[in-house]
């Protein structure tokens, strides 16, 4: 397992490359070398490279090749007239902690690849061609991109085609503004969790939108923020579709914009829409298609979402389809449904328990509720959640944290935490305060507890206790378990 590094402004090509002090100075010479399982290539950052990186070969599942930086200063830049990172077949690769930007192509392609990763990359004004994603991947599977920043690209922000196994993990995109531009465009892919990303695209230049997800099967759209562009999430077609707890508005760009669209690229089925707030734009939910098209749109369903400040309906629904909207609260002076009239006779989607207030703040609080009422302990072996245990035996003011999550499984690998005590767990956390504490927990199970020591008992020997519920879910609200945290704090020695 080699370390080679690379520094623009004092390496040579004629050094051996594996040190800090004979570094090469190009990614062409790493591009001669035969990488092995378990190597590194470290950009020093302060670096400028003028050319694209191949990547040839491939590591290991245990010991994957890892494109990195080292040394102090701004990350280190890739600029090129065609891809900044270019990979076919390479399986078992790592990039991280770079800056791409000014391609012609994309920032970072991999076709037939397996198994990448790529987490806090930088990369602004790539695809100037127009012809490429900021990220693309075709024909791949296992790729994850976590903890990156995608800014003033002339294309998509990703382009995934024919992945199996996709995580776009609390990204940002801001104005992917190429004229058939997505913040993000997946196809034909399989196994798909987008979550935790924030897609902003207020200035594109687009009638495109925030997220396209088309034939996808087996897909989990959760917590992400999308603003602008002419809509938010297209998922014309596919199979097992969960959408929920996405903050979705500004798409208001067209008559015909909608926060979450079906029905126009092939049949839909097995779709759960739940959980969303939807404001600032045209059209909610739009169950739709173009005119002459037959696809299969059935069990859709749409509920406990918060509708606001919509120009059109919360659901439309124009084309035959099966499936149910309940439980959803809208905002005085929004339509609730624009359903034709052969849908209605056909009796195929229900419209029930749905509710009108005059202002969402409650209703928000209460959907958030109602989301976290779906985590009740039940039997469900597709979730596992096992008990904390928090001891306190010093304590110097600061909070004592943890993760609730860590010890928990689930069959799809994504874990959030849904409700604390008996309240649901926000966007932005929730704080609680205890017997003797007060403790703050976010979705992704952290904790932070401060012992306050005035609410102690006066006999300072011995312990005392106190324990908060919780409840977890994979993701889709479909499996959930629940268990405890006990806070043990030992008195001797603790006070004086």
């Amino acid at each position: 397992m080699t370390i080679y590094y690379v520094n623009s402004a004092t390496g040579s090509d004629r050094n051996g490359g594996t040190g800090q002090n004979s570094a090469f100075a190009t990614l062409s010479k790493v591009e001669s070398l035969t990488l092995k399982p378990g190597d590194s290539v470290l950009l020093a950052k302060g670096s400028v490279f003028n050319e694209q990186f191949d990547i040839k070969y491939s590591g290991t599942e245990s010991a994957p090749i890892k494109i990195g930086s080292y040394g102090t200063g701004t990350a280190p830049v890739i600029h090129s007239g065609g891809d900044g990172i270019h990979s076919l077949y390479a399986s078992n690769i790592v990039i991280e902690n770079l800056k791409i930007s000014n391609t012609g192509g994309a920032a970072i392609y991999g076709g037939d690849v397996t198994n990448w990763t790529v987490r806090n990359v930088e990369i602004a004004k790539s695809g100037m061609s127009e012809n490429a994603g900021a990220v693309t991947f075709r024909n791949s599977k296992n790729v994850t991109v976590e903890d990156s920043k995608i800014s003033d690209v002339k294309g998509d922000g990703f382009w995934i085609e024919k992945v199996s196994g996709v995580k776009l993990l609390n990204n940002s995109v801001t104005s992917a503004s190429g004229s058939t531009a997505d913040a993000m465009q997946v196809n034909d892919s399989s196994n798909i969790l987008i979550k935790g990303n924030h897609l902003d695209q207020t200035h594109a230049v687009s009638p495109k939108g925030g997220i396209a997800l088309v034939r996808a099967s087996d897909a989990v759209v959760a917590d992400n923020v999308l603003t602008g562009g002419g809509f938010g999430i297209s998922a014309p077609a596919g199979k097992n579709v969960a959408i929920h707890g996405n903050d979705i508005s500004g798409y208001h760009g067209y008559s015909w914009s909608f926060a979450v669209g079906l029905g126009d690229q092939g049949s839909a089925r097995d779709y759960d829409i739940s959980g969303n707030h939807i404001h600032d734009g045209a059209w909610g939910v739009a169950v739709s298609g173009a005119t002459g098209t037959s696809y299969s749109l059935t069990n859709i369903k749409v509920h406990d979402n918060v509708f606001d400040d919509l120009t059109q309906a919360a659901l439309k629904v124009d084309r035959p389809a099966s499936g149910s909207f309940y439980n959803n609260t809208i905002e005085t002076g929004v339509k609730a449904t624009s359903i034709s009239p052969a849908i209605v006779d056909a009796h195929t989607f229900s419209v029930s328990n749905n509710h009108t207030v005059a202002s969402v703040e409650t209703a928000l609080a209460s959907t958030e509720a109602k989301v976290a009422a779906t985590t009740e302990a039940v039997s469900d072996p597709a979730v596992v959640a096992v008990h904390d245990n928090l001891k306190i035996f010093t304590d110097t003011g600061e909070a004592h944290r943890g993760n609730l999550l860590e010890n928990d499984s689930s069959d799809n690998d994504t874990l959030v935490l849904r409700r604390f005590g008996d309240e649901a767990v926000g966007k932005h956390g929730l704080t609680l305060t205890g017997d003797y504490g007060s403790i703050h927990v976010d979705r992704e199970g952290n904790y932070a507890y401060t012992l306050d020591e005035t609410k102690l008992p006066d006999d300072h020997s011995g312990h005392v206790s106190e324990s908060f519920k919780y409840g977890i879910d994979d993701g889709t609200s479909h499996h959930s378990d629940a268990d405890t945290l006990t806070v043990f704090i030992h008195m001797d020695g603790l006070l004086s």
